[in-house]
């Protein structure tokens, strides 16, 4: 279709909220002013203009509330497990591996990449968040360090090539009319580049913020997301409890239980598939539990408040922390087309697609080198990763790649791995404070904003890298 003024709109407002990011300002009143300016001119009426800016957030606070409540369901279950000194218990026995920072960065790449390469990192976040990240901060890694190891492991290298679940390389493959296999084996390869190159450039930064090894990193970070003094005074009357030991076991026992099961049903046709969405909700089903058990043997009588008091802390904290993300991640699903009917009020089937329509449109000026075409790929993928899913932009990737590869002298399965990188590690999310990186922030307990700036170099590094070597070698 022919782009409109609306289009164009929503491109200056892409360009205009990148720009603010990058001169380290917060985003939320450009996002909500030219939300509002591309519903004006997309709908014609100032109404319904300001009508695009309420449904946009409300669009994106229905899309993202799963992450909020995972948030806040396994902050409130750390709370109670503080409120009996369990948390100190529990984190003892990895203080013998995660003797410092630097250990501990490198003990949550691996564990992260691990759990997220066979499970996606969904389920990844929340159970590494409520184990490891604790003992990391004790150790004297720095919060936003645990939430870069885990976002680079997970969101970025492990969930860029799918490798054992194939959605990613699947969607990719078939839209360019290829087989799967040397898509998946091409985007693993360059996956582990991008990943290889982004995690030790990222951590050479951290390394002077390393500090050393006190238990008073650990009281700072876990008292940095308090609200109510409170019930920051029954936690330290708490610390005595002698149920303390037994929910230090009884908690990581469930956890490694859940990955157990999910392993099995990953292998076995005995038990039903878990994955991605399904297995965090295994995870926040077995906490809320658990919450409710901790409260009721801490004491039986208050429990029941006590367990709606640690609730509201987390729902205090997750929206308190990541709630600024809600109207940007607005104006960025308008360019959506599956969310776009919703936020300006139209028919599905007369919905707009900026986003999309704009990459199409771009497309017939890339030239007929491999090397441009290859990054060419790299940056519509980025760009289609800009609403905050990773995965919506690999059909177009895929279709673009199967188009332009004999054109272009380049094997398509390449240049189709290449879109896939870009397009999941920047919205998988590893650049975009709206994706699912707002639940790493959120158990890290550091700004979402911050960390897209920390990873924003390294990251941006590994994936030219990775697409230098993909066109040298495939």
């Amino acid at each position: 279709m022919d782009l409109t003024a609306a289009h164009w709109m929503y491109l200056i407002g892409t360009c205009i909220i990148i720009i603010t990011m990058l001169f380290r300002q917060n985003v939320v009143v450009p996002s909500i002013i030219v939300t509002f300016l591309v519903g004006w001119i997309f709908t014609g009426s100032f109404t319904a203009g300001l009508q695009t800016i309420f449904n946009g957030s409300l669009v994106a606070a229905g899309e993202l509330f799963n992450i909020f409540l995972i948030i806040a369901i396994m902050t409130a279950l750390l709370h109670s497990l503080k409120s009996i000194g369990s948390d100190q218990q529990m984190i003892t026995p990895f203080q013998k591996v995660m003797k410092n920072g630097h250990i501990s960065f490198w003990v949550i790449i691996f564990v992260t990449y691990a759990i997220s390469l066979f499970f996606w990192p969904t389920p990844a976040v929340p159970l590494v968040g409520a184990l490891l990240i604790p003992v990391a901060v004790r150790s004297g890694l720095p919060p936003i360090g645990a939430a870069i190891a885990i976002s680079l492991a997970g969101q970025g290298m492990a969930l860029s090539s799918d490798y054992v679940i194939q959605i990613a390389p699947t969607l990719t493959a078939t839209a360019a009319g290829i087989d799967v296999a040397p898509v998946a084996d091409r985007a693993f390869v360059l996956s582990i580049i991008t990943g290889a190159a982004a995690i030790i450039i990222a951590y050479f930064m951290l390394k002077k913020h390393i500090l050393k090894p006190s238990g008073k990193h650990l009281s700072a970070w876990e008292n940095s997301g308090q609200i109510n003094d409170e019930l920051q005074v029954e936690a330290r009357q708490g610390k005595k409890s002698k149920y303390s030991l037994f929910f230090a076991i009884l908690v990581p026992v469930t956890f490694l239980i859940i990955v157990i099961y999910m392993a099995l049903a990953k292998f076995s046709d005995a038990l039903p598939s878990i994955e991605g969405g399904t297995g965090a909700a295994l995870i926040g089903g077995a906490s809320a539990v658990l919450l409710i058990l901790t409260a009721a043997f801490r004491e039986v009588r208050s429990s029941l408040n006590n367990v709606s008091d640690h609730l509201v802390k987390g729902f205090v904290f997750a929206f308190k922390a990541m709630g600024p993300v809600i109207p940007i991640a607005g104006f960025f699903f308008i360019g959506s087309g599956d969310l776009s009917a919703k936020i300006l009020n139209t028919g599905a089937e007369n919905a707009p697609s900026f986003l999309f329509d704009l990459v199409v449109a771009g497309q017939q000026y890339i030239p007929e080198s491999a090397f441009i075409a290859g990054f060419g790929i790299l940056i519509i993928g980025a760009i289609t990763g800009l609403d905050g899913s990773g995965f919506s932009g690999l059909p177009l990737v895929g279709s673009l790649s199967g188009a332009l590869g004999d054109s272009v002298g380049v094997d398509a399965a390449t240049l189709s791995a290449i879109g896939q990188m870009s397009s999941v590690w920047v919205g998988g999310g590893t650049l975009i404070a709206w994706s699912s990186l707002v639940a790493v922030a959120g158990f890290a307990k550091v700004p979402v904003m911050e960390l897209v700036r920390k990873s924003f170099l390294p990251v941006i590094i590994g994936l030219i890298l990775s697409t230098i070597v993909g066109l040298l070698i495939f």
